[in-house]
């Protein structure tokens, strides 16, 4: 099957197959398999962290040439249990959870290598997969480039503030006064925790508009995604971002980069977009300098959140590694 054009993206398709996987301490991620059950296996990896797996990603893939497996997360999206739950213990909820899932999940569906896809966090997700598991992996495709990095955290809820100061003062002014100069990702981490469940919206209603605040320029892709997610979604996203990045993923400093050579052998496109604020284009520029068996692509009217030019050039890296 082909797509019309080098910019549309496959029909709409059903699972075959999906199920609840018990990963341990509570938890179950949903799972689900797509297109050709014979088909070269590609696992999606969505973005966030807490963001849960957006279904329409099955339409990036030839449904004749690919396996798709798609999963969300733990605490979010169809997994249980759900993070915007206050009683869900953050606990079990790390980089190194996320690993081991990924991991599980593929021994539980019979796969031996798998392309990767995915995207923001979830390209840090994959980068740490990928170096832990480089046997497993038979190529990767990441799109606006994150190693999840304490610089590129600091940039994101500190830094912008050259280029959006109002918003960022308006961000800034949801934590008590006493830790408004100090590291605001912690703040919220605690007030998203509170016991107070007011505070704990409004804590939530002003992450997100944060959030939403740093894509809204982007009229190519598609601004406005953090708000416009359910409510309990919406808790889930910020909760697990402030207590993922509180703690840089649990990742050593430069941690990703400086192990990139266990990648050696395994092809990559890194994709991005010239006019990502979230995530400047630097990261992919040192990942890709790190990663010679990688190609960096630059989208120059894309943002983090894409663009029809973005969305053809990923349509056409995906298609290399469809035989």
């Amino acid at each position: 099957m082909a797509a019309s054009d080098a910019r549309q993206r496959f029909p709409e398709i059903e699972p075959y197959e999906s199920g609840l996987l018990d990963v341990g301490d509570g938890n179950r991620i949903y799972w689900e398999t797509s297109g050709n059950p014979e088909g070269r296996p590609v696992l999606v990896v969505h973005g966030g962290p807490g963001g849960g797996g957006g279904r329409g990603a099955r339409k990036t893939f030839d449904p004749d040439a690919f396996r798709i497996v798609l999963f969300d997360q733990r605490g979010c999206g169809a997994s249980l249990p759900h993070s915007s739950d206050p009683s869900v213990d953050m606990a079990h909820n790390t980089t190194e959870h996320l690993l081991a899932d990924m991991e599980l999940l593929r021994e539980h569906l019979g796969i031996d290598r798998w392309l990767l896809y995915g995207g923001s966090w979830g390209s840090t997700l994959i980068l740490a997969y990928a170096q832990r598991h480089p046997g497993r992996v038979t190529a990767i495709v990441l799109v606006s480039v994150t190693m999840t990095r304490p610089q590129e955290i600091d940039w994101l809820y500190h830094g912008l503030r050259l280029l959006l100061p109002v918003e960022w003062e308006e961000f800034r002014a949801g934590v008590p006064a006493a830790d408004r100069d100090g590291n605001l990702v912690e703040a919220y981490r605690r007030l998203l925790e509170h016991r107070d469940p007011e505070v704990r919206a409004e804590a939530v209603r002003r992450w997100c508009a944060w959030e939403d605040a740093v894509i809204a320029h982007e009229s190519l892709g598609r601004p406005g995604q953090a708000g416009a997610k359910p409510d309990a979604d919406q808790v889930a996203f910020a909760r697990t971002c402030a207590h993922y990045f509180a703690r840089a993923a649990w990742l050593d400093d430069e941690q990703l980069l400086r192990d990139a050579h266990r990648l050696a052998g395994i092809p990559g496109v890194l994709i991005h977009g010239r006019l990502d604020l979230s995530t400047p284009l630097r990261t992919a520029w040192e990942l890709s300098r790190a990663w010679p068996d990688s190609e960096l692509r630059v989208v120059e009217d894309s943002g983090h959140t894409g663009s029809p030019t973005m969305q053809a050039v990923i349509l056409e890296a995906v298609a290399r590694f469809a035989d």
